[in-house]
């Protein structure tokens, strides 16, 4: 390597988003569906790992692990130290590998957050769903509620996991709603809650809701039976891609939704037992996306159609 490649004189790498969150060598969640997504959307990203595996844990061989602190410790610094945030748009931060690990996090944040008030940081709290459970790390859950969802901007969580960190009922729309919003606290503006209330779901639809201190909106999608992992990490990562690019937050919700199902639709096409990303470019189905207004009047919640979108 040349002395100039390493001039002071030179300029450090230009990073958009740091995404923080699992990878794997075999497939797509985490950093290895989120990567790809957002630099399709023409940002570029930097990836840190929390948690490197073989590939996810169904599988009947598991290789890999936890990152040892010190060098989650380091990747953290040494991006500060080499200039690469300097013109950061966001942070992105999926599944988290313990408790020390968040703690760790939480303290580069709150330094990071002293020099750069502004900066986005969206928090996917990874600790389960209701077909499987709570899969996280034990104390995760507290680490969540006392400290980490604080430093967020916005939170996706799905209502399993909402329903772990606020210990509310989120069985209907209206509990979702309700128990969203204890979490619009610290720096926290906003949260998108997937697979909300399924018990509530019409046949073929699935719910997500968009909650901020003023305003609720339901976005309904189709659902399609069949799961994939990895479709969280899509998720957040087209939403987060979207408005930090400059789209309101339900245009970007609704954008998100319909790059999930265009993802699975294109996987179950390929008969591939994981998820695939679909091309760029690549033209999805016909998809219909409604978006309602939620309002509550005389303790009756109602919802108002906003808006239909039939992609493509």
């Amino acid at each position: 390597m040349s002395a100039a490649s390493l001039s002071n004189e030179r300029l450090a790498l230009k990073v958009d988003v740091v995404s923080i969150q699992s990878q794997v060598v075999y497939g797509r969640v985490g950093n290895n569906a989120a990567i790809p997504t957002l630099e399709s959307l023409g940002l570029s990203v930097i990836a840190v790992p929390t948690v490197v595996f073989s590939n996810i844990p169904s599988y009947p061989t598991l290789h890999g692990g936890t990152l040892p602190i010190e060098w989650f410790r380091g990747y953290l610094q040494d991006l500060c130290a080499r200039g690469a945030l300097d013109a950061l748009r966001a942070v992105q931060i999926g599944y988290l590998g313990n408790p020390a690990q968040a703690v760790e996090l939480c303290q580069w944040l709150e330094v990071l957050l002293t020099k750069f008030p502004d900066l986005p940081v969206v928090i996917d709290p990874v600790l389960g769903d209701q077909d499987h459970g709570v899969y996280s790390a034990d104390g995760m859950t507290e680490v969540y509620q006392q400290r980490l969802t604080a430093l967020a901007n916005g939170l996706t969580p799905n209502g399993f996991e909402l329903a772990c960190l606020t210990g509310l009922p989120v069985n209907d729309i209206n509990a979702v709603i309700v128990a969203a919003r204890t979490l619009l606290k610290g720096r926290t503006e906003w949260v998108v809650v997937t697979s909300a209330a399924p018990d509530t779901w019409p046949t073929g639809v699935m719910q997500l809701v968009v909650v901020t201190k003023m305003h609720a909106t339901l976005i309904t999608q189709p659902h399609i039976d069949v799961a994939f992992a990895g479709t969280g990490d899509l998720f957040g990562a087209t939403l987060t891609g979207h408005w930090v690019s400059g789209d309101l937050l339900h245009e970007a919700a609704l954008k998100a939704c319909a790059h999930v199902v265009h993802a699975i639709r294109h996987t179950e096409r390929a008969n591939s037992r994981e998820l695939l990303l679909p091309p760029v470019g690549s033209r999805p189905d016909q998809e219909r996306i409604n978006t309602y207004e939620i309002s509550k009047a005389s303790g009756i919640s109602t919802s108002t159609l906003l808006h239909t979108r039939t992609s493509p």
